[in-house]
């Protein structure tokens, strides 16, 4: 039997395993949202005040962007065209790695967001939603006397 002079972390190798298959199987988006390789790529961040989240999906027009939020639940969905096929020429495809079509992300927030409000901002292909957290919600100090 082989044995490796390098000794082996399993949990790293059962984690990796467990990374592929969940890659193999993510199609659909969650309530968590899609890992890696989803469209629009998400930047998610919190301060204190509030959830801030960046969708890069340059090449839209910002009136065709959905942005809803429901019970604490953020869906960005939208759709790009694809820029081959528009043209009045038939163009012979060799390479297409240019995301195009409907796509949705769903995000969950956490429960302490105020859903009236909630700002979007869509700039150099970057879509910026921010939403404020409930003031009554955020820890404060209390002064012992």
């Amino acid at each position: 039997m082989y044995r490796s002079m390098f000794p082996r972390d399993i949990f790293a190798e059962m984690d990796r395993l467990q990374r592929e298959v969940q890659q193999a199987f993510d199609i659909e988006p969650s309530i968590r949202g899609v890992g890696r390789g989803g469209f629009p790529a998400l930047n998610v961040g919190s301060t204190p005040q509030s959830v801030e989240l960046y969708a890069f999906i340059p090449g839209l027009d910002p009136e065709k962007i959905e942005v809803n939020l429901e019970r604490g639940v953020l869906t960005i969905a939208g759709e790009r065209s694809d820029s081959l096929s528009s043209r009045e020429t038939k163009a012979t495809v060799h390479i297409n790695e240019r995301f195009a079509g409907r796509f949705k992300r769903v995000l969950s927030l956490p429960e302490d967001v105020n859903p009236d409000s909630v700002s979007a901002q869509y700039r150099d292909g970057v879509l910026h939603i921010s939403v404020k957290r409930n003031e009554a919600m955020q820890p404060r100090r209390i002064s012992v006397h």
